[in-house]
């Protein structure tokens, strides 16, 4: 990827800016403002409380900027997974969700170690344990989920930090075999090749090195989402993943995202996630359970994504763009 580059845009550019709900998108931005540790910030933060009217408080104190790196834009989706698992291992359930062990982690062990030489087993680093091994290597994908207990019961984990591995696209793997075009792979698509091919399918997991834990998250209550890369719930349909080397977290993002169902939005950056990396690259969380999965696991499209940055921070960045 090239340089940044940073043009300043105004808010008529933004298709769709009028028609949106700036109040919905300020209530998400409140929550997590405050942490963003930045003096232009925390003023702005402040005003958010008690100040003018929610589109007036982000076009009087924002200016759009477009980042570019010089790859194309694509938005993808997210979800927090319901998944059905035990806090004891049996025949039903066999793969554990483990915490994150102590130090000296840091690039030991890959997954393929992890899942078949059972480094941590013993070691009472075991939160519960899943009936699919699928389950788990999405569940890390997604880096949140709620866990079912067989008496109704339910656990929610959060990531808590990954062995320091280099992340590979599987779904990537598959389409440079032939097994699908890049139109065709998807999170169902691979979940079901798994399962239908099952050694070929865990030595197909196993091609992504990288190998995340977690921690239990239960005092997040259940009306809210699961904790995003700030440690606040994330918001469906307002909250994206970005990456954090370009686009600060906390910041309002418009996202224009094209395909069969168009998404014309401000979000707020709230998370993060290992494949999300360049100017031009987004992930939309889609909210809790098969539904949300189905909708997010749909989403590969292209668009552009516009940072709302503090204006004295924005002109520092770059010279507005002149009209002629």
């Amino acid at each position: 990827m090239a340089e940044p580059t940073y043009t300043i845009l105004d808010f008529g550019d933004l298709n769709g800016w009028d028609d949106d709900d700036h109040a919905a998108a300020l209530e998400v931005f409140t929550n997590t403002c405050g942490d963003i540790d930045r003096t232009d910030w925390q003023r702005l933060c402040a005003f958010a409380k008690d100040g003018p009217a929610a589109r007036d408080f982000f076009e009087t104190f924002f200016k759009p900027v477009l980042i570019e790196d010089g790859t194309p834009m694509l938005f993808t989706g997210y979800f927090e997974p319901e998944i059905r698992g035990a806090l004891q291992p049996s025949e039903t359930y066999r793969y554990p969700i483990y915490a994150l062990p102590g130090d000296g982690l840091e690039g030991i062990y890959s997954r393929r170690e992890i899942e078949e030489d059972l480094p941590f087993a013993g070691q009472g680093l075991e939160i519960a344990w899943l009936a699919d091994p699928v389950d788990l290597f999405f569940l890390q994908v997604q880096g949140s989920g709620r866990i079912r207990l067989p008496d109704g019961g339910i656990i929610r984990v959060g990531y808590a930090g990954k062995n320091g591995r280099d992340y590979t696209s599987v779904g990537m793997a598959l389409v440079e075999r032939g097994e699908f075009t890049l139109d065709q792979v998807s999170a169902p698509t691979i979940r079901q090749w798994v399962r239908d091919n099952p050694v070929e399918g865990r030595n197909l997991l196993w091609l992504n090195d990288s190998y995340v834990f977690f921690r239990e998250v239960n005092e997040v209550p259940a009306d809210l989402g699961p904790l995003g890369a700030m440690n606040r719930s994330i918001t469906t349909g307002r909250s994206i993943a970005v990456d954090p080397s370009i686009t600060i977290l906390g910041a309002p993002v418009w996202i224009e995202k094209q395909g069969r169902d168009p998404i014309n939005r401000l979000m707020i950056a709230q998370d993060t996630g290992s494949a999300i990396k360049g100017a031009q690259r987004a992930d939309i969380f889609y909210g809790t359970g098969d539904a949300a999965g189905a909708a997010a696991g749909a989403i590969k499209d292209g668009g552009r994504m516009v940072v709302l940055m503090p204006i004295d921070y924005a002109l520092s960045k770059t010279e507005p763009r002149v009209s002629f």
